[in-house]
């Protein structure tokens, strides 16, 4: 969990594995990426979970995606404010065409909708 003394930033967790697929991705991609999207994070933990562009976009609703460019590599991540100042990854991926792909906003949206009918489903 990252945070400072107003926002926290907690992963989406999958609600049969136990595990958070946008925490783990995070983690499998190597160390400069790792570093320049928890780079990001922080950014956006200390902007109150809002950023413009080139750093954020608004995507449907309240779910937004945090924008990290790295080298030729376009990753993406959905996440939204929710209750008491957190910002809750959703969702992420690695973008590889210039429309996000619909697959991976229902995704996020899928997501979304599990935590607001089970805010359990956050760690």
């Amino acid at each position: 969990m990252i945070y400072n003394e107003k926002y926290k930033v907690k992963f989406y967790r999958d609600s049969r594995t136990g595990r958070s697929r946008v925490y783990d991705y995070i983690e499998s991609l190597d160390e400069k990426c790792n570093s320049k999207i928890y780079k990001y994070i922080n950014y956006l933990v200390e902007n109150g979970g809002y950023l413009d562009e080139p750093y954020s976009r608004h995507i449907q609703g309240k779910i937004r995606e945090l924008r990290v460019d790295f080298s030729n590599n376009h990753y993406r991540i959905f996440y939204f404010t929710f209750i008491g100042k957190t910002i809750i990854l959703l969702h992420a991926f690695l973008k590889k065409t210039d429309k996000t792909p619909i697959k991976e906003m229902n995704m996020a949206l899928s997501n979304y909708n599990k935590i607001i009918n089970n805010p359990e489903l956050y760690e």
